[in-house]
This record gives structure tokens, sequence and C-alpha cells, in this order.
């Protein structure tokens, strides 16, 4: 085959060669048809050659079906298999020279793509969500091949460098990844005491690049991403190369250690959904901050954003249901729904999008944000049913059904909970049953004290769907299912009057929101579990659980902490301040231990806050 041939026709040549062979006899195995492939066709243009294999497969088998001529057909049935074999060792060499093919694509698409392209171009070759995202030893790879391109150009140049420093800024990361959780026990530093504990000032002191060392250190004393984008003026695409580079390793490596910790309470599926949420917000405020600087570099932190989300939403431990709030206080909180719902908006309808949807949505409600929460989960309600993604479409049921009760219309939340109930039980997806059940019996409570409705059997229906629910979510292990069903169950029977029993119901919700990490059900759990001490006139009691509610509930920016803070404040007038204050005092230890000593002497601010705003 001569090479001076047109790629095409010197393909149809390798392939009508390999059939002629056959049909000699001189081919006796398939290695042998591999070895052929491997000679014959270059890295980088597998697709011309499919083509040709499609194309050759096409007419021999329509020689085969239209022939009637024995002889001829016999000819062309061989023919038939002999194609099979080719098309079955080309399989092989895809398997085995893919790694080679996508450096070579990456190669050519980063050198062929125009200056405002050429990052983002590169960015997809290391999108985790594609089926062959290149490693470290690959990047390696392509750096050394832009290298023969860069000579003429700068920007390939720059990409090369920035993949070097890049690589060797992990390489000493690595072992730092997670050093930081032995030396001090505390969450991922998103929260907590700035300064020089944590992840991102240990890994400050590893990286020797200035600026990668200046973005840590800017995120180790929690100030501003954007900030720090906007201020990176001369900031080089090899710099920025570095700092992407460095970040993707850095979340991904945490994220792979935390997904290993499955059974550890205190890491696993939390951690890691802190993990994905932080790093998605500070490129979301990467994007934002360079976007004064340079539309390229803008656009690139935004694509990675949304490569992190889309790779977030499809983790088995995605929190459809809630239980984010253990990640942040309520700045992250706030921060993370801002600058995860910009550049959403500029996604086309995914099954991803429709997932993070449904978190910002449910987070909406828990900052007291109904009509948002309700505009985000009809989106994400819309986006999953196109997608055919129905555990979230059933998800976004049930959470408008929860946020309608928060809006006191309750003939709608049954409506919701009743439609999330139908389907999770036609689709068997016996979680979202759980909560289209406890959704269901919570609504109809609500609804029925909203009538004035004081006879108990207008509530046993309603009881038995939240016994169903709490009893399915047992039967599942599911936590967080679990943690709402006491939270409702205590919260229906304050509402009918049985303080006692709800206050059962209200101790177990709040211990396993406790497990779950949802700060945001821990809070509302106290604030209840604060008015059944004080329908039972157990005002020590009341004070204890109230104070620690309202906390909690602040913590997350949640407007729900006004409800405690109010019966706080009432209490206080009624049995004076010096018996409040003798009542903190006594449980000062226990509400220490939950929400430490600033925590603890916050709770009069708070209480003054709350006298200053009404």
């Amino acid at each position: 085959m001569s090479d001076s041939l047109p790629l095409r026709d010197r393909y149809l040549a390798l392939i009508d060669e390999i059939v002629d062979t056959t049909l000699k006899g001189k081919i006796s195995s398939v290695e042998q048809v591999y070895q052929l492939l491997l000679k014959g066709v270059n890295p980088g243009t597998g697709e011309v050659f499919e083509l040709v294999l499609s194309d050759r497969l096409s007419t021999i088998q329509a020689q085969v079906d239209s022939e009637k001529d024995e002889l001829k057909k016999a000819k062309a049935s061989r023919s038939l298999r002999a194609i099979k074999t080719i098309q079955s060792q080309w399989q092989r060499w895809q398997e085995n020279n893919k790694t080679t093919e996508v450096i070579v694509s990456a190669v050519k698409e980063i050198t062929t793509a125009s200056a405002d392209e050429r990052l983002a171009t590169f960015l997809r070759f290391t999108d985790p969500n594609q089926k062959y995202a290149l490693n470290s030893q690959q990047l390696q790879q392509l750096s050394k091949s832009l290298q023969q391109f860069a000579q003429a150009d700068s920007d390939l140049q720059q990409i090369s460098t920035g993949i070097n420093r890049g690589l060797a800024s992990w390489q000493r990361l690595q072992d730092h990844l997670v050093s930081w959780m032995y030396e001090s026990q505390q969450s991922l530093g998103f929260g907590g005491v700035p300064g020089e504990s944590g992840p991102w000032a240990t890994w400050a002191k590893q990286v020797n690049s200035e600026l990668p060392q200046a973005l840590l250190r800017t995120l180790a004393i929690e100030q501003s991403a954007i900030q720090f984008a906007e201020q990176q003026r001369s900031i080089t695409l090899a710099d920025w190369v570095e700092i992407a580079l460095i970040l993707q390793y850095l979340q991904r490596g945490l994220v792979n250690w935390f997904d290993q910790q499955a059974y550890n309470i205190q890491a696993g599926s939390k951690l890691s959904i802190s993990t994905f949420l932080t790093f998605a917000v500070i490129w979301s405020q990467l994007a934002s901050g360079f976007s004064s600087i340079a539309a390229v570099y803008s656009n690139a932190a935004s694509q990675i954003m949304l490569q992190i989300l889309r790779n977030f939403a499809l983790r088995s431990y995605f929190p459809l249901y809630g239980g984010i709030f253990a990640s942040f206080s309520g700045n992250y909180l706030r921060d993370a729904l801002d600058y995860l719902d910009e550049p959403l908006r500029r996604v086309e309808g995914t099954q991803e999008k429709a997932r993070i949807l449904t978190l910002l949505g449910y987070s909406q409600r828990a900052l007291g944000q109904y009509q948002r929460s309700i505009q985000f989960h009809q989106q994400a309600l819309e986006i999953s049913r196109h997608a055919g993604d129905r555990p979230c479409e059933i998800a976004n049921f049930n959470h408008l059904s929860r946020t309608y009760v928060q809006e006191r219309n309750y003939a709608e939340a049954i409506n919701n909970s009743q439609r999330a109930l139908i389907l999770s039980r036609q689709a068997g997806d016996r979680t979202g049953e759980a909560n289209a059940l406890i959704n269901l019996g919570y609504s109809e409570v609500m609804h029925a004290q909203e009538l004035e409705q004081v006879e108990p059997e207008t509530y046993e229906m309603a009881i038995t769907y939240l016994q169903q629910g709490l009893k399915l979510s047992e039967q599942l292990g599911d936590i967080q299912s679990k943690a709402l069903c006491f939270s409702s169950l205590g919260i229906a029977h304050l509402v009918i009057g049985q303080a006692q029993e709800a206050i059962k119901y209200l101790e177990e919700g709040f211990k396993t929101a406790q497990i779950s990490g949802d700060l945001y059900l821990q809070g509302r759990n106290l604030a209840y579990l604060a008015e059944a001490y004080y329908h039972l006139q157990n005002s020590e009691k009341a004070v204890y659980t109230g104070s620690l509610g309202m906390y909690l509930l602040d913590q997350i920016a949640s407007r729900e902490w006004r409800q405690p803070a109010g019966l706080l404040t009432i209490l206080q007038g009624q049995i004076g301040t010096a018996a409040f204050q003798n009542y903190l005092q006594q449980h000062r230890p226990k509400i220490i231990a939950v929400i430490g000593v600033d925590g603890y002497d916050y709770i009069p601010q708070l209480l003054a806050r709350y006298t200053q705003d009404t």
C-alpha cells in the first residue's frame, strides 16, 4: 500500500488486502488481522477507517442478500465473515489505542482551535464526565506533544507550561490531601476559625507557584475568590491552567477519599457532598471575578463549575431530599445558591440541571424564600420529566408539597404529595414513596388545623400516613427521610394538642437529623420542642431547646429562627430575666457541646436582634 494514496483509499486497500488474504487461506488467526490493523492504521485517523469499514461491510452484506448465483454467494459470504473478523479486531484496536487516539485528538483540536476557544477545548479533555478523560500521565504526554507546535504559537507553550506546573504542584500536594483532618478535628475548613489551620492553609504551604499559593491563602482566611480574581490583571494562560489542574485534582482527590469512608459517619457522603458544592461555588466565584479581566477565563471557570455539578448530580448520594446544610454556614449557603443559580440559567435542560435545581429549591425553602423555591422545583419537575429521571420528578413533587405547606396552601400541598405517592408506587421508588406518605400526612394535619377541626378522628388517617412513612424509611435505612418523618409526627401531635407524644417524636427527630447532618431539621425540631415544653409549662427545657433551635436556624440563614426567638421573648417576659439567664447557665455545658462557646455567647445577641426587629 502506497503512503501517497489518500487516507480513505489506503484504508480501503488495507481492508480489501486482509479480505483477499483470508480468502486465499493465508490468515490462520485473528491475531494476524489485529497485527495488520496495528501496522496499517495511524493513530488519530480511526474515524476515517471506521467509515471505510462500515461502507465495505454494507456493500458485501448487500451482495450476500441479493446474489442468486450459489458460487458467487458463497464467496461473498466468506468475504462477509472476513469483514466481521476485521470489525471485531478493529474494536480491540480501538480499546487498546484509545488513550493514544484521545491524545492525538486533543492535540489536533487544541492546535486548530481559535485563540478564544483554545482553553475551553483543553478543558474538555480533562472533564471527568468524558469516557476517556486524560489522567496525569496522559496530560504529560499531551504537554510534550503541544510543545512540538509551540514555537509558532505562544498560547500552546503557555498551556504546556501550565500543565507541567499544575502536575508538579499536585505531586507535592498529594501526600497532604487529608493530613489536615488529623492535625485538627474540624470540618472541611469551609467554616470555623480562618487562618493557619484547615485544608486551604495546609495546601498553600506545599505549593511553590506564587498565584496558586495566593489563591489558597485567600480561601484559607475566608476572603472572596471574586476579589482575588478581579485583582489578577497580569495572569497568564499558564497560571490559569496550573490553578485549574490544582483545584480539579484537589476536588477529585477529596471526593475519592471521602467516598471510600462510606461507613464513617464523620466523613463519607456528607463530606463528598460538601466538597462538590464548595469547589463548584469557588469556580463560580472565580468566573464572576474573571469576567472583568478576560471573558475567556470567566467562561472557562464556568465550564469547570458545570463539569463538577454534572459529575455530582449523577452520584448515588446526590441529596434529592436534603441534608446539605451540614456543609455550610449561613453565608456559605447563600453564596452557594447565588453563585450556582446564575450559570445554571445558561444551561439547556438536562437531567443534571434538574437535580441541581432540586437542591437549590429545597435550600431556598430552608431560607424562607418560598416563591423562589417553588419556581426552582417547577423548573426541575419539567426538565426531569423530559429527561426521564423519575426519582428526580417524584422528589420535586414531594418538595413542592413541603413548600406549599410553608406557604399555607394546603390544597396544593396535598395535591403534590398525592401525585408523588402515585408516581413513586408506579415506579417502585421506595424513598419517594416514604417521603410522599410523610408529606401527605403532614399536609392533611396542617389543613385540618387550619379548618379548626379538633376531633381526633379527623387526624387519624393523616397520622396513619406518617406512621407508614416512618416504617418504610426505617426499612430502607433512609436516615434523611426518617428524620423528616419524626419531625412531621412531632409537629402533627403538637398541632392536635398531644404535647407529651410530640416531644417523643421531636427528640428522636433531632437525634436523627444530627446523624444525617441536616442543620435545618435539627433547628426545626428544637424550635417545636420548645413549643411543646412551653405547653407543658416546662420553662427550663423550653429555654434550652428554644435557644439551640434559634441559633442553628440562624446559622443557615433560615428565617424560621424568629419562631423560637419569639417564644423565648415571651417566656423571658413571663419568668423574668434572672430566671431565664439561670436556665441558660444550667444548660451551658449541653449547649456548648452542640454549638460551642461562641454560639452560647451569641444567644443573647440573637434575642436582642429579634426584639429590635419587632
